[in-house]
């Protein structure tokens, strides 16, 4: 199930999900259904237990009649990776940096913006005084229930979806920032967009592939853990022009992992968490230098497509 966040006709915020190029509005379905898609992530096995017994719902609006939003506007928190180890070697190389012995025996992640959440179509605002401004080509899981000290063994029920997520950066201000060893922060904190839905769990795992050396080519490396991966065509478009192609399937480290290292220590994830992949290999500008693309300015039109999931669609403003 593809479920979104919309502004009906009235301007009122709803949840549904998709048929075809079509909504359902879930209250209009059932009255026993929220408006709102993290009160759904709390309670989704009991709302799921209620759609199923609807059978076959009549579409209420065309996609052309409704604006989509960020798919969960408001999650409890946003951890970010860095699951690709292309991407770590070539933005390692840009900022002079060498890759830590550390990153290859654990999974990584910084805490980012969650208040600062954009959706499809939305105008990301460049920074000011920024010279230049990436994106970053990630898929990010949302957690469906609560736990603490999960292994990766066990990690797979406790993501309820997937969704596109774009790490808007501005590299000026993070380079300068990343020469304190603190991390990024000013220059990660100003948008997060993700959409155009969330793709369920259960829809996703026909995608799913055992683990394959193969895929890991030099210069990567073969993970030191042989978990399953995701086999989705990731790309990027900037104002029609393909930036970027890639494969899920040759992250370092899979969401199991990372929900493994995220609740260790007797941290609780809670539903409608957020975990970012990290940047798929060549997935940003500033591993080439940018010599792909210009850094992004005003006018520019991002689209960052998944396979299964859709297009993410921003307008640089």
């Amino acid at each position: 199930m593809k479920l979104v966040t919309f502004l009906d006709k009235n301007q009122e915020s709803r949840i549904g999900w998709l048929v075809g190029e079509s909504v359902v509005d879930m209250r209009l379905a059932s009255e026993k259904l929220p408006t709102d898609m993290l009160t759904f992530i709390d309670n989704h096995e009991t709302y799921f237990e209620i759609i199923k017994a609807l059978g076959d719902v009549e579409p209420h609006y065309s996609l052309a009649e409704v604006k989509l939003l960020a798919p969960l506007p408001n999650p409890r928190s946003f951890r970010d990776y860095i699951g690709f180890e292309m991407h770590m070697q070539n933005a390692s190389r840009s900022f002079g940096h060498k890759i830590g012995p550390a990153w290859y025996d654990m999974p990584i992640f910084y805490f980012t913006n969650h208040q600062a959440i954009y959706g499809p179509e939305d105008e990301i605002k460049r920074p000011t005084k920024e010279t230049k401004l990436d994106i970053e080509l990630e898929i990010a899981c949302i957690i469906g229930k609560k736990g603490k000290d999960i292994k990766a063994a066990d990690a797979r029920p406790y993501i309820f979806g997937y969704t596109i997520f774009n790490d808007w950066t501005a590299r000026a201000i993070q380079k300068v920032e990343m020469e304190i060893p603190l991390g990024p922060h000013k220059g990660k904190d100003f948008a997060n967009a993700i959409g155009p839905c969330i793709v369920t769990a259960d829809e996703m795992e026909q995608y799913r592939v055992p683990f394959d050396e193969s895929v890991f080519q030099e210069p990567i490396s073969v993970p030191k853990v042989a978990g399953d991966r995701l086999n989705l065509k990731m790309t990027s478009r900037i104002n029609g022009q393909t930036v970027c192609e890639g494969n899920y399937k040759t992250s370092y480290y899979n969401f199991e992992q990372m929900i493994e290292r995220a609740s260790e220590n007797n941290v609780n994830l809670m539903p409608g968490d957020i975990l970012g992949s990290g940047t798929l290999g060549w997935g940003s500008l500033i591993e080439n230098n940018f010599t792909v693309h210009r850094p992004l300015e005003p006018g520019d039109v991002v689209e960052l497509e998944i396979e299964g999931i859709g297009i993410l669609r921003n307008k640089v403003v």
